[in-house]
């Protein structure tokens, strides 16, 4: 494979950007060989600098369910380019979108959108502490909700593939606000709140975990910490900045049956483009300014142009329900295959081939992956034109645009791997 211009262009980025890289995960320094620097998407396709093409399962880490420029998301983008792209003040469009929200996920009676999953992580956690007059936060390990300060203990993602349990910079007072357990695990939770009694604001979870790998949750877990929420007067916050809208329409809360207090959603409601989303019970939620003391703002949240595009892509979704049938048959298949040394863990259309033997239900086990042996079958697959996770602790996601054929080309470039 001809890397030649990607291989420029990383030598020229790192004279002005961190690493040569936006975001650490992309620098491929987990697996081994420099990133390629993508020149175009289209279905379920990447395009390199070099005219390479793979098939995409990265889909922009969740959001392009849909693929690479689907047409009812061109077509929003290119009509609202006729009235502007930021205004900083209020339209119709944000209204429409924030009833679109609330209509998937009733648990949200009302809406604040910002620009980023970190954003809606971030206020989510402060109105939280607001709301209940309470400082401290239960997260738990291997779980990513962006780079907020207090949140970044034990966290997965780029944390986790770089070896990082935590990121210099983060006063110690901050980490202290939070406590960090295994995922899964219903008595540690019980053992903090009896710790930590009428002190602990929320508890905060991925409920399908995507920042350590796909990892679900066991039977009757966050069924058990609704139970505990509700019993210790905290609130229950579900990160859904990668599930959402992906394991179903209405995300975890759908497909597991869960109320949360609180939801995080990110990208996907832009259709790829850069906005999130956050709310939960209006009586919570009129505890932000302008209306309550809670302050949150931001100059370019609900744009039009990320607005519109999102509008577009939760149009099409709602009104093609067997978009999810296709997604969930498409994964099964992509995940039916016995590999050697590999758990495959899968919900709805997120995966993750696991390089261990043994079943991955939290980090502990997460971590006991070889990763230099992923980091092998990942150069493999590249090779032969499938874009993974430049990580073990990423989730994969299959989109619209793969076709069967794709995902039999993807197992046979699996199986050339194992046969070796």
């Amino acid at each position: 494979m001809n890397k030649a211009r990607s291989t420029a262009l990383l030598e020229r980025a790192r004279q002005v950007i961190p690493g040569g890289v936006n975001s650490p995960v992309r620098s491929f320094r987990s697996v081994g060989g420099g990133p390629l620097f993508i020149k175009k998407g289209e279905g379920c396709r990447l395009i390199d600098e070099d005219g390479n093409s793979f098939i995409d399962y990265i889909g922009s880490w969740g959001p392009l369910i849909l693929g690479h420029r689907p047409k009812c998301v061109i077509e929003a983008i290119e009509a609202v380019l006729e009235i502007g792209t930021s205004f900083g003040a209020p339209t119709e469009r944000e209204i429409v979108l924030a009833e679109a929200i609330r209509d998937a996920y009733p648990t949200m009676e009302m809406v604040r959108l910002v620009n980023s999953g970190t954003e809606a992580a971030m206020s989510a956690l402060r109105v939280a502490r607001g709301y209940t007059g309470r400082d401290l936060a239960i997260k738990f390990e291997g779980c990513y909700h962006g780079h907020v300060d207090s949140l970044l203990v034990k966290a997965g993602s780029g944390l986790a593939t770089l070896g990082l349990s935590d990121s210099a910079g983060v006063p110690a007072a901050f980490a202290a606000t939070t406590i960090s357990l295994p995922y899964n695990d219903l008595g540690a939770v019980e053992a903090a709140f009896a710790n930590h009694r009428g002190k602990i604001a929320c508890v905060m979870i991925e409920p399908v975990v995507g920042n350590m790998g796909c990892v679900p949750p066991a039977p009757g877990f966050l069924e058990g910490l609704r139970k505990i929420c509700t019993r210790e007067g905290a609130l229950l916050i579900f990160d859904e900045v990668m599930c959402g809208f992906r394991v179903a329409y209405g995300g975890a809360q759908e497909r597991y049956g869960v109320k949360a207090d609180m939801t995080a959603l990110g990208k996907i409601i832009g259709g790829g483009l850069p906005i999130a989303a956050y709310g939960g019970r209006a009586e919570v939620m009129n505890y932000i300014a302008p209306v309550g003391p809670i302050y949150q703002a931001g100059t370019l949240s609900g744009n039009p142009l990320a607005v519109s595009a999102g509008l577009a892509m939760l149009k099409y979704l709602k009104e093609h329900p067997e978009v999810y049938e296709t997604l969930e048959r498409r994964t099964a298949a992509l995940c039916s295959d016995e590999l050697p040394g590999v758990t495959v863990n899968r919900v709805g259309s997120m995966f993750t081939f696991f390089f261990t033997n043994e079943p991955v239900t939290d980090w502990e086990s997460a971590k006991k992956c070889d990763t230099a042996r992923f980091g092998e079958f990942f150069r493999h697959m590249l090779e032969r034109g499938v874009y993974l996770a430049p990580s073990q602790f990423e989730a994969g996601f299959v989109g619209l645009a793969h076709e069967d054929a794709d995902i039999e080309a993807t197992r046979e470039a699996a199986r050339q791997f194992f046969a070796v």
